[in-house]
């Protein structure tokens, strides 16, 4: 057996079940092992593609997935998706065939690429270690959330392995507890801070995913409302205190209501400019704490009064605990000497919480339920109203992948998703055109729901090439591609200052009949009406996916576009 067999054999022993890639010579046996030892392969057109799915496969499967490239332009073509993934510190190993040989055309310094994207480079450095190296780069992934880069020497692949027979590394095979138990010191201030709110509310991120139950169970001992960043968006859906995303996506009651919190608890969420609008959603006299497992992420955006190192979900447990659970637990006194940490009658009248107040979420929160004068006409359909229609249409049960660009917050605000495994959001980098593929790795790693894509023309026609991948893999799914002839951001930021726009406006084009050429069923859609064509085809078989190409209206941008510039 040769080292690319090897690592083949032991990712798929780790557990790896799904490859994602494009083939060349440089990566062919190992990926070729890969399929042999159990795992799935998935063909992409380009490895841009390939990087994004894995990347999105991984955060909606929980699993460490596998990008397989061949070197050099193999993994050049792939590092935008390999820079969204380990700035998102996705579990994620790629695999690259390596030149050594600075005269090669293939030749890169592939371990510096890694690096400058904050990805972790490894190497197998011998027949030998294959194995040992395999395991220490699966295992880094997958304990330590990242990204990591295993470069695979072409002249070291051939190598046959010794002792090829030996059983993965232990230590690899079992995994490591990342999650040890908060110091007791920071449980016991969070909850005196906990006791004395009065308008608490908790903000969760990506590192909250899985902690629904145990944050739950303590908003309602203290009465805080919930939220979470984008990228966890769904976490709290069906509660009656869901005030969904924080930030630039907010509502104006969930902006009204994190303002006047006088208690903010970050779990897993980073509070940075985008959650926390620029600062602009903290009051003057807020308490801000954040618990992260990485105390490195404590106050990296924001001070805050209080950093807590930890696992979310053993945190929150144990500042529920110590808040006291029924008979002789602890009881804090609150900032009006008020005894507080008993059990509450379902928190409806804790903290932050009241039956008026659930009346006005349940009313207002959501962003169909704020009032807009429809913009759609001469042959353009406002993309609320487009969304909001599209919402109507879909299934409940739905996986939602949304591009970056000015039309993103249509999507992300307008179409609902059942639960945090219901959106993707691959946006830490802020690319455009990694939509589709992103809809693509969701897809695979939920089955069982409808896919969604959710692409401006611009992201739409930068990633078309997977197309052909989603009508190749038989994927339902649906493209909705917000169409405004441009790269609407840079129109709508540049415009009205009198720049020139010839850089950055398109003359138009048929993404309908683009999209039939690779084998989906498509409709335009430029008024309401035209939306009965996804009604057809969501009641037919759903044989072919559905390309619905919407002229949206373009006179004005985005609320979240002006945030966004902002930042930069």
């Amino acid at each position: 057996m040769n080292v690319a067999e090897v690592v083949g054999r032991t990712l798929a022993s780790l557990g790896v079940s799904t490859a994602f890639g494009v083939v060349g010579s440089g990566n062919f046996h190992v990926t070729n092992a890969l399929v042999a030892y159990g795992a799935r392969y998935v063909a992409a057109r380009h490895e841009g593609g390939a990087a994004t799915m894995a990347d999105a496969y991984a955060r909606l499967s929980g699993e460490v997935a596998v990008l397989s490239v061949h070197q050099g332009p193999g993994l050049t073509n792939a590092m935008t998706g390999i820079a969204e993934a380990a700035k998102s510190r996705t579990p994620l190993v790629v695999l690259a065939g390596e030149v050594t040989e600075p005269r090669s055309n293939f030749f890169v310094d592939q371990a510096a690429l890694a690096g400058a994207v904050g990805a972790v480079p490894l190497r197998i450095v011998s027949a030998e270690t294959a194995a040992a190296d395999t395991a220490e780069a699966f295992r880094i992934a997958r304990d330590g959330r990242r990204t990591v880069l295993l470069n695979l020497p072409l002249e070291v692949q051939g190598l046959t392995v010794p002792d090829a027979d030996r059983e993965v590394p232990a230590s690899a095979a079992e995994e490591v507890v990342r999650s040890p138990e908060p110091g007791a010191g920071q449980v016991a201030r969070l909850a005196e801070i906990l006791a004395a709110a009065r308008r608490p509310v908790f903000v969760s991120g990506r590192g909250a995913r899985g902690a629904r139950r145990e944050i739950e169970e303590l908003a309602e001992r203290t009465g805080a409302l919930l939220a979470t960043s984008a990228v966890a968006r769904g976490l709290f859906r069906g509660s009656p205190w869901d005030l969904d995303v924080s930030g630039g996506f907010a509502s104006p009651l969930t902006v009204e209501l994190i303002r006047d919190a006088d208690v903010l608890v970050g779990w897993g969420c980073a509070l940075n400019m985008w959650t926390m609008r620029h600062g602009t959603l903290i009051g003057r006299g807020t308490t801000v704490v954040q618990v992260d497992l990485d105390d490195a992420a404590l106050g990296a955006h924001r001070p805050v009064h209080l950093g807590v190192v930890g696992d979310v979900a053993r945190t929150a447990r144990a500042v529920t605990r110590l808040l006291g659970e029924g008979d002789g637990g602890a009881v804090f006194e609150g900032g009006d000497g008020v005894p507080r940490g008993g059990a509450s009658e379902g928190g409806a009248e804790t903290g932050y919480r009241s039956a008026g107040l659930a009346a006005r979420i349940a009313k207002e929160n959501r962003w169909r339920d704020v009032p807009y004068t429809d913009e759609s006409g001469n042959g353009r359909i406002d993309p609320r109203t487009l969304t909001i229609a599209l919402d109507d249409l879909l299934p409940t049960e739905r996986v939602v992948s949304v591009d970056s660009g000015n039309f993103m917050g249509y999507p992300s605000m307008f179409l609902d998703v059942p639960d945090e495994r219901g959106f993707c959001f691959t946006q830490a980098f802020q690319s455009i055109g990694l939509g589709l593929a992103t809809a693509i790795g969701a897809a695979l790693a939920r089955p069982d729901r409808l896919p969604v894509a959710a692409l401006g023309d611009g992201g739409a026609l930068m990633g078309v090439a997977e197309l052909e991948t989603v009508v190749r893999l038989g994927l339902p799914m649906v493209v909705v591609v917000y169409d405004d002839d441009g790269y609407g951001a840079e129109v709508h930021h540049f415009g009205p200052d009198g720049h020139p726009l010839d850089t950055v406006t398109f003359p138009p084009a048929d993404v309908a009949a683009i999209a039939r050429g690779f084998g989906c069923e498509a409709v335009t859609v430029q008024d309401r009406e035209d939306l009965a064509g996804v009604a057809r085809w969501l009641e037919g078989a759903r044989e072919r996916p559905l390309l619905v190409h919407a002229r949206v209206a373009r006179a004005r941008g985005s609320w979240w576009l002006e945030e966004a510039f902002r930042g930069h």
